[in-house]
């Protein structure tokens, strides 16, 4: 069992753009709450995963995402830890999900 359960706070920023919150491990016993999050969401939402709170993210967290992106009409992680980055590039899962880094942040911002 985690040792930090996962809490989500959905944030609906503006019609179609959803920021989700994530809190604790995103791992076998979680992974299905973000499951059923992806699930709850619209077809057309664009949807800002915030990892900055998420201290372990595993293979089953990894398919959560997955889930997710095909779930929602968009998302972008931001917040990913470098141990969670370099999961999805060597998984190559960084190709298939948008990552938006602080660097992108301040560019933008």
């Amino acid at each position: 069992m985690s040792d930090q359960l996962l809490t989500i706070e959905a944030i609906r920023l503006d019609a179609g753009h959803v920021r989700l919150r994530l809190t604790g491990d995103l791992d076998y016993d979680t992974a299905p709450e973000l499951t059923a999050a992806a699930a709850a969401l619209h077809g057309d939402d664009e949807v800002l995963v915030d990892l900055t709170g998420v201290g372990i993210c595993d293979s089953s967290g990894l398919s959560a995402l997955l889930v997710m992106q095909r779930s929602a009409g968009a998302i972008r992680l931001t917040g990913v830890s470098p141990q969670l980055q370099r999961m999805l590039d060597r998984t190559g899962l960084a190709e298939l999900l948008a990552i938006q880094h602080d660097d992108d942040l301040r560019a933008t911002g």
